[in-house]
């Protein structure tokens, strides 16, 4: 339950990041936050491809599609933001 809970939180802490990308808050390099959610996405699928195989490789699959969204500011607005 911790690792779900620690995972949660840094998925909201790297949108909070994009946010403040995207808002001029920080100058953070894209590069950057591409190595923090290729960092993530690892964690993630870390703990997943034990338990859940399905959607371990589900996201997986969709990584750079997620990507793209991140990186894209509109997409991001519209999707999470």
């Amino acid at each position: 339950m911790m690792t779900k809970l620690s995972l949660k939180n840094q998925v909201d802490d790297l949108l909070d990041e994009f946010r403040d990308f995207y808002a001029g808050k920080v100058k953070t390099p894209l590069s950057m936050l591409r190595q923090q959610f290729d960092l993530l996405v690892m964690k993630v699928l870390a703990v997943l491809q034990d338990g859940d195989a399905a959607l371990a490789s589900a996201i997986a699959s969709s990584r750079e599609f997620i990507w793209e969204i991140l990186r894209d500011p509109k997409k991001f607005a519209d999707t999470v933001a």
